[in-house]
């Protein structure tokens, strides 16, 4: 059993989940997530609470004995992991659409800057030592802040905001020796000394 899976969620005040089938949406303050689960999991609604559940596929019945042991005995490992997994994306979904992620990055190099394009607040424009700046533009349901040196990605979906931010850094990721580029804010970076120019002897 996984105890992760088998844990109810608490549907707090302000949220709206439907199931369809497999279709599960989740409504919010924030905005409006929908996921479509595996069939081997089910999901209820029972009062306040979201309850995830394995299902068991009828066909095994019909297995021989030895050939059902092992089918069983792999299917049950799976299905345990899509089961916890589950759960926790359907919790993920449910703090996105009431209160929201946000991952936040920093920029450390002489000149290296980072601005909303005017206009466009969809757009994040980089200057971080190429000829050229770079822009990124967001996703639906994504936004770019940026204070000073520090660019912060906020979104409903976490996973979508997660990869939003690693794209960022990606542009510049952080270099060993002095530590200019881009890196996610405490993000400790570990440095790497220089060599050092020795004297030719007299």
């Amino acid at each position: 059993m996984s105890r992760v899976g088998k844990k109810p969620i608490l549907i707090p005040e302000g949220v709206e989940v439907k199931i369809e089938g497999q279709q599960i949406s989740i409504k919010g303050p924030k905005g409006e997530l929908s996921r479509e689960i595996r069939p081997e999991i089910k999901v209820e609604i029972k009062g306040k609470e979201i309850f995830v559940s394995p299902q068991i596929p009828s066909f095994r019945k019909a297995k021989a004995k030895v050939e059902k042991k092992e089918t069983s005995s792999i299917e049950t490992k799976k299905t345990k992991a899509f089961w916890g997994t589950t759960r926790a994306l359907l919790a993920n979904m449910i703090k996105g659409v009431k209160e929201g992620y946000e991952r936040k990055l920093e920029i450390e190099g002489l000149g290296f800057k980072a601005s909303v394009e005017s206009g466009a607040p969809e757009n994040l424009i980089l200057y971080v030592g190429f000829s050229h700046p770079v822009k990124i533009k967001a996703p639906k349901d994504i936004k770019f802040l940026v204070e000073k040196n520090v660019i912060t990605v906020s979104g409903i979906d976490k996973e979508l905001v997660g990869q939003i931010a690693a794209k960022i850094r990606k542009v510049k990721p952080p270099e060993p020796y002095k530590g200019k580029g881009i890196r996610y804010l405490g993000e400790q970076i570990r440095r790497k000394v220089g060599k050092r120019v020795v004297a030719a002897p007299k």
